[in-house]
């Protein structure tokens, strides 16, 4: 497993995004920064790129229904670092977004290019202190949920249907929390992920004007 951070031959259409990671702060990404103590869980989750039929896409999993914490929510493949991945200030975030994509959704981490690695963000409701990690899937391999308990779905949303304003929406928690959402297929991606690609899209240059007064239910079925 390579945890190398490459840029070199990438397809030209990704090179917004790689231009974007080396310049963005984390407090252009999100409110919610790490604790200055320290403090949170290290984990890791891995901003997958391919290119499938539909052109550029993004790689995402529908967490088991029956799971605990983030229950049905799609995300992308990650989690928590283990002891074996190493140090969690350096190279032990990227072998954690690797090892956990392998273990949620099969896929072969030697076909993967680390492009990119963005700043650590936090997540109050999880005490996680989240590391971005983006890749290039060069050789892509077939994915599938690896274990139905913790993974009910994987898939990947074409970039263009991310971008479509027709897609696009404000999700309202029941708490009363608004926050960005995508309506793909039939998945509505809200929350962290969903506030992650909305970010990445706008500093990427590849955003197009939606209409940010349009709300949407957490329920929201297609």
């Amino acid at each position: 497993m390579s945890t190398e951070v490459s840029g070199r031959g990438l397809p030209q259409w990704l090179a917004p995004v790689r231009d974007a990671v080396e310049t963005v702060e984390a407090s252009q990404l999100s409110r919610y920064l790490p604790p200055p103590d320290g403090g949170g869980r290290p984990s890791a989750v891995l901003v997958l790129f391919g290119e499938g039929s539909h052109g550029p896409e993004l790689l995402l999993i529908e967490r088991a229904s029956s799971l605990r914490s983030h229950a049905g929510q799609p995300s992308f493949p990650g989690g928590a670092l283990d002891p074996e991945d190493g140090d969690p200030q350096g190279d032990g975030r990227l072998r954690a977004a690797l090892r956990e994509a392998e273990e949620e959704t099969g896929l072969d981490p030697s076909g993967v290019q680390i492009f990119g690695v963005l700043p650590s963000l936090y997540i109050p409701i999880s005490g996680f202190v989240v590391t971005p990690v983006l890749g290039w899937w060069r050789r892509p391999t077939p994915v599938a949920p690896v274990d139905p308990a913790e993974t009910a779905r994987v898939f990947t949303v074409p970039v263009s249907d991310l971008t479509d304003p027709a897609n696009r929406a404000m999700a309202v928690h029941p708490a009363g929390h608004v926050g960005p959402a995508f309506m793909v297929g039939s998945a509505l991606v809200w929350g962290f992920t969903a506030g992650l690609i909305d970010r990445i899209l706008h500093y990427a240059g590849w955003e197009r004007p939606w209409d940010r007064d349009r709300r949407v239910p957490l329920d929201w079925h297609a």
